[in-house]
Formats: structure tokens, C-alpha cells, sequence
């Protein structure tokens, strides 16, 4: 550790402690590996780090780990600030999914104090707990409910957990009636989509066949069904890669078969990393008897990317000609997409999928990232329900017996809630969900624009306490995404946001190209040879911030998680002196890598194929550990991963840290969190996830210039 950073480092932990008190951070060993690449040579200096077994691996994190503690646990404002947000984490119940059938409504949620996710069941008014993954806990490890589907009628439930967020889930069956858990496990489960036939008697399921932590996890899945009460080692295999010569994919795509319990056809759909996906049909008769002979449906040129199946009715959710997408209608026993009438034309709203009911298809859309409603009446009519706010439509679910549908509804100051929509278009407040004691009087929210260089308005939100000055000396925290064409970061409840609010910061989300909020043209602007146009979105906001008076670069941070390490890490490269401090929460750094991490071959269509020219300039420019340049003056970093972490492999973070500990010269400091019993996050506890964003927030005050006045 050079000494100016270690002197940087002393000075952010309380006056209390001293340079006995924190453990220096290890210097990693540089052992370089070279790789040519169409003519061009790349060096890694720590290639070691991708094998986990290395024995100076894990006493590498520990220290890392140790110096970063050592450093957070003094910052003055982390225990106040943990317990902020302990407070306003505990005081919220928060709803995840929720799934209506015959009978009975299933739905997952953190109750209010509780450390995890649970699933519950209401019938006839009264709710009762199916799944309580905390009473699973060991002293040294935590379980995590991964997924669930519940059978058309209510009558069983097959759910995946996990250890430690590890997301490597093992199926489980009960009967929901008596709760009973029925004996049946079946590992290698992560991603199962089950789907149950109508008489709940089984359900197809994917199972990976790659080992685990292998480059080979997620290639070559397979379909299969399972017979509740049967040997599941004896499950037929539906669907696999070579086994219908009809069927050619690649190993990267992953099969999965659904039924309908109003259809005598069963859909087999191919998906990937990319939102379009493949979709053929079939008698289900012919699927259960293992000889079916699948018709194409839609190819992945036709951009479906959801689809609802209604007797002989087909409709598909296109994006193809039509970027916010479009709904039309084809026959399931011979389907045809050239062919299909269009029941749902383009408009201006983003199309993102669909739930029947009884009395019509609803369609859950969003406008430039805010959450709109839509019906296709049975008469063929498209009318538009209002939503009670401006927020974001999380997700809608419905059955097709009954009238109505459900929703999970959030705001920026609006807690998330699950409403429910009658057939007459009207939403309420089911209850379900209990409004936290939380006082929100004292903060708004804006939405505003900024004009990237190539004159591309780019939206973002800003959240911060009434009263704020406009004197460019407020700490502001900005996080961006923009990966998959997902719309990332629209509005959900502040929440624990709300205790780095309280300190005078504002709080902000950048909508950035490669995201969905307006659509595939928005995703494919900021994707592939694009994706420069990512953080130099996120630039423009911050420029925009600190124009308008909101922030500066003295107190100016920014922030991102997963594939957002590629917009923290290219965006303090190509501008340090416009950021205080980055925060990198389990990021993607060193995407030219991805051939060594399970969650890698299958990145390809939205990143580039590293065999491919193209594909390798692509990772290049994204690959911000690469880009990592001696003697240059980066703001503070903070870093985070999870040991356990199936989609981020840990040497990203690692590598990240190493590389910048040795290469700054602004004797600011660069830390390294690691979370030993966690993984990418979807399955931390409360607990976990509180103290993350302590250590976030202190971090972030720590470096921005004047916060320890305020």
C-alpha cells in the first residue's frame, strides 16, 4: 500500500482509531498471464484470482476484507447510520411476486422486522405461512427462497432454496392443503420455471447439467417432467441440445416447456441472455408421450420476448419492426408469425408483458420508465386503466376463471404495495401489504433530463429533504445500470436511501442507454459496440447535476451493482475528476475474463463473443479493469462481492481492487468489502443488506467534501 493512501485511509476512520488499529491491505501477487487476440496482446496480472482454490485466495479476501472493516467500523457516522436504516429496513414489509389461482393467493414477502423472504397463502381471509426459509437458518448459514409456482388450482407448490445466496436451488413439492413438504428433491434447479399441468399431477422443469463454479454451468440445460410421488432420478428428459434434430439451438439457450390449463397445446421456448426468445408448439398430449413434433412458432429474428396462451389462441409480445412493441394473435396448432393478426398496435408505451383474467389480457407497460396499465378486452378494444400514482408497475398476475387481476405498485415515496384491479379497471389497496410508520413529509422527488453529446435526453430522479440549497454542496449518490434492456431503476419506495437523505445528500437514479425505458432502440444504443454511450449517459447526468447547482465534483458519487460495474468502472476512467467517491457493488470489471466464470458464454449475445473481432473490441472498451492507468488520480472506491456469488465471479471485484490500490496516485482510498456468506444479493438477509448500505453511506460521506460539517 503506498503511503499517501495509507495516510488517506487513517484519516477517514475516527479519531480513535490508530494505525495499530487497522491491518494494512495486502498487496496482491502479480503473476502475469498474456493472451493474444486477433494480433493484439492482453496482460493479466492477477489471473490467478479466477482459480478459488489458489491457496493465497481466500487469506486475500480475509485481509482485503480485515483492512476495509477496520477502516468502515471508525467511519463516525456508520453506526448512526446503521441504525437509520435498521429502522426504516425493519419497518417496512416488502412484497416480491405474487400468483393467483382457483382457490387461493400465494404470495412471497419480508413481513416488517422479519430477516428474509417468506411465502405466504391467503384463503378465505386468512393468510398462513408455506415457506419460512429463517426457521431453516444454521448458526453459520442462511437459506433463501429462490422461486415458487404454485399448480393452477392452488393444490401444490414446487419452490427452490438455496444456501447463503448461493441461488444453487434445490426443488421442493408440498401440498399446500396440509403443508405438508412431500419427499421429492431435485438439485441443479437454479431458474427451474416450473410449469404444472392442470391437474396438478406434475410440472416440465429445467435442470442445469454443468458443474457448478464451471464455465460449463448454465450450457446445455435440459427439460424435464416430473410425476409428483415419482423417482425423481427417473425423470424423462423432454428436451435437450441433439435430442429432436427438428429443434437446432446453441448450448447457451436454455429449453423450457410450459403448459396451459386452458389449451391442449404446450409451448417450448428457447432463451438466452437476450429479452427475444424462440418459441415452437405442440400437442401436450404428444409432449407427455415424448413424441412430439414441435412447430416454430416464432424465431429469435421475430424479437417475441412473451407470449399467452388461450385455447388456440397464440398472442406474442413482438419488438420486431416495432421497438416498444406490439401484440398480435396466432394459431397454437398451426402457428404462424408472418401470418399473425396484430390485436395491440404500437404506441408510445413500452410493452413488457401480459396476464389474462376472465374478462381480458391485461398489459403491463411502462413510459419512459413509469409503470403503465393496459386491458385487450375480450371485444378486441385496448382501454387504459389509471394507476393511483406515478411509480413503477413491479408486476401483474391474474387467473383466467376469475375476474380482475393483482399488482405490485411502488413509488419513490410511495411504499410497495400489492393492489388489486377489478374488472370495471378500478385498483385497491389489497392490505396485504402494511404501510410502514414512515414519515415522508419531509423529502420530494424530481424527475429531470439531461442532453448527452450526441443531443439524447436522458432522464433521471433525484430524491432529497425539502428546503435543499442549490449551492453545489451537497453530497449526491447517483446509480445507473443500463444492461438487457432492462429499465433499472425506476421509481421503487427510497426505503433505506432515506437515512443518506437525512444527512443532507440527494439520492439519485440515471435511466442510461442499454436499459428498456424507452424501449429496444434505448437497450441496443447502449449495447454491444454502443455501449460507450452508458456511462457517458451517466457522465451527462452527473455534469447536469453539478450545473444545476444540486452537487459538484467534491461531493459528487456514483454507484452501480452487477453489470453497472461496467458504467462505474469505465465512467471514473474516462472522468475521475468529476466524482468524490464510485461504489461498485458486486461489479463486472474484467468482462474479457468471462470465459473463465459459470455465468459467462451465456453473456455473449448482449456483450460479444470474445471469438469474434468485433466481440473482442466490444469487451475491450467495457473491460474497465484493462483500463486501469498507472499514475492516474481516481476518486475513493469502495467495492463489494459475495464469495458465493453465482453471476459476478468474484476475481472481478478482487482484480478491480488489486489493480487500483497499486495504480492510483490521488492517495485517496480503495476498499475491498467482502461478504463470505452471500452471494449477488437476491438472496441476502435484511441483516446483511443493512449493513451494506451503512457502509455504503458512510463511505460515501466520508469523501464528499464538507459532509462532516453538515
Amino acid at each position: 500500500m503506498k503511503p499517501a493512501i495509507y495516510a488517506a485511509l487513517l484519516a477517514l476512520a475516527a479519531s480513535a482509531a490508530t494505525a495499530a488499529d487497522i491491518p494494512p491491505a495486502p498487496v496482491a501477487r502479480v503473476e502475469p498471464v498474456s493472451d493474444t487476440y486477433f494480433g493484439e496482446a492482453i496482460v493479466d496480472r492477477y489471473r490467478w484470482m479466477e482459480n478459488d482454490k489458489d491457496p493465497e485466495w481466500l487469506p486475500f479476501l480475509k485481509q482485503q476484507n480485515a483492512h476495509t472493516r477496520a477502516i468502515l467500523d471508525t467511519l463516525p457516522r456508520r453506526d448512526e447510520l446503521l441504525k437509520r436504516i435498521q429502522q426504516l429496513s425493519g419497518d417496512i414489509a416488502a412484497p416480491a411476486h405474487m400468483q393467483k389461482t382457483a382457490t387461493r393467493l400465494f404470495y412471497q414477502q419480508r413481513p416488517a422486522g422479519s430477516n428474509n423472504f417468506k411465502l405466504f397463502v391467503r384463503e378465505n381471509g386468512k393468510d398462513r405461512v408455506l415457506v419460512d426459509p429463517p426457521k431453516l437458518d444454521t448458526k453459520d448459514s442462511h437459506i433463501s427462497l429462490d422461486w415458487w409456482q404454485a399448480s393452477p388450482d392452488g393444490s401444490k407448490l414446487a419452490y427452490g432454496l438455496s444456501k447463503d445466496g448461493s441461488e444453487d436451488s434445490v426443488l421442493h413439492i408440498m401440498d399446500v392443503r396440509s403443508g405438508t413438504v412431500l419427499k421429492e428433491r431435485i438439485a441443479d434447479t437454479q431458474g427451474a420455471s416450473p410449469s404444472w399441468l392442470a391437474d396438478s399431477s406434475g410440472f416440465f422443469y429445467n435442470q442445469l447439467t454443468g458443474k457448478v463454479n464451471t464455465p460449463e454451468r448454465f450450457l446445455d440445460s435440459q427439460v424435464r417432467f416430473h410425476k409428483v410421488g415419482s423417482d425423481a432420478g427417473k425423470d424423462p428428459i423432454l428436451m435437450k441440445r441433439g435430442l429432436d434434430p427438428a429443434v437446432q439451438y446453441e448450448n447457451i439457450q436454455m429449453p423450457l416447456i410450459f403448459a396451459s390449463s386452458h389449451s391442449a397445446t404446450a409451448i417450448l421456448m428457447l432463451a438466452d441472455v437476450r429479452q427475444e426468445k424462440r418459441i415452437y408448439t405442440a400437442p401436450l398430449k404428444d409432449v407427455l408421450a415424448r413424441k412430439a413434433k414441435w412447430q416454430l412458432a416464432a424465431d429469435f429474428a421475430d424479437e417475441v420476448s412473451e407470449f399467452d396462451l388461450t385455447g388456440d389462441n397464440l398472442y406474442l409480445l413482438s419488438t420486431r419492426s416495432h421497438p416498444r412493441g406490439r401484440i398480435v394473435k396466432t394459431s397454437a396448432k398451426a402457428p404462424s408469425f408472418a401470418a399473425a393478426t396484430e390485436v395491440v398496435p404500437e404506441s408510445t408505451l413500452v410493452l413488457q408483458s401480459m396476464a389474462r383474467a376472465r374478462e381480458g389480457l391485461y398489459i403491463r407497460s411502462i413510459d419512459g420508465g413509469l409503470g403503465r396499465l393496459q386491458r385487450l378486452n375480450n371485444d378486441g378494444k385496448v382501454t387504459s386503466i389509471a394507476l393511483p400514482f406515478d411509480g413503477t408497475l413491479g408486476a401483474i398476475d391474474a387467473d383466467q376463471d376469475a375476474p380482475g387481476a393483482l399488482a405490485i405498485l411502488s413509488g419513490w415515496l410511495q411504499p410497495t404495495g400489492i393492489w388489486s384491479v377489478n374488472a370495471d379497471g378500478k385498483l385497491a389497496d389489497t392490505g396485504i401489504t402494511p404501510k410502514p410508520a414512515i414519515d415522508v413529509s419531509a423529502y420530494t422527488t424530481e424527475r429531470r433530463f439531461a442532453t448527452a453529446k450526441d443531443g439524447t435526453q436522458i432522464p433521471y430522479s433525484v430524491i432529497y429533504k425539502k428546503g435543499l440549497k442549490l449551492d453545489g454542496k451537497n453530497p449526491a449518490f447517483i446509480s445507473a445500470y443500463g444492461s438487457y434492456g432492462a429499465a433499472a431503476y425506476s421509481p421503487a419506495f427510497a426505503g433505506r436511501t432515506l437515512a443518506l437523505v437525512d444527512q443532507g445528500a440527494v439520492v439519485g437514479y440515471a435511466n442510461v442507454r442499454g436499459g428498456g425505458e424507452f424501449g429496444r432502440e434505448w437497450h441496443r444504443a447502449g449495447q454491444l459496440e454502443n455501449k460507450p454511450n452508458t456511462w457517458r449517459d451517466l457522465i451527462a447526468v452527473c455534469e447536469d447535476m453539478q450545473a444545476k447547482g444540486y452537487t459538484s465534483p467534491a461531493y459528487q458519487a456514483i454507484g452501480g451493482r452487477s453489470a453497472g460495474g461496467i458504467t462505474m468502472g469505465r465512467a471514473l476512467e474516462e472522468r475521475p475528476d468529476l466524482f468524490a467517491a464510485v461504489v461498485s457493488g458486486v461489479g463486472w470489471h474484467n468482462p474479457l475474463r468471462y470465459v473463465a466464470e459459470q455465468n459467462g458464454y451465456g453473456e455473449e449475445p448482449e456483450w460479444g463473443a470474445i471469438a469474434d473481432p468485433a466481440g473482442f473490441k466490444a469487451l475491450k472498451s467495457i473491460d474497465s479493469y484493462q483500463q486501469v492507468v498507472d499514475g492516474a488520480r481516481y476518486p475513493a472506491i469502495l467495492l463489494t462481492t459475495g464469495v458465493t456469488d453465482p453471476r459476478v465471479a468474484p476475481f472481478h471485484p478482487a482484480k478491480m481492487a488489486a489493480r487500483l490500490q497499486t495504480a492510483t496516485a490521488s492517495g485517496k482510498p480503495v476498499l475491498l468489502r467482502v461478504d463470505f456468506d452471500a452471494g449477488h444479493g437476491m438472496g441476502s438477509t435484511r441483516a446483511q443488506q443493512d449493513a451494506e448500505a451503512a457502509d455504503t453511506y458512510a463511505f460515501i460521506l466520508s469523501q464528499t467534501a464538507g459532509a462532516a460539517a453538515r
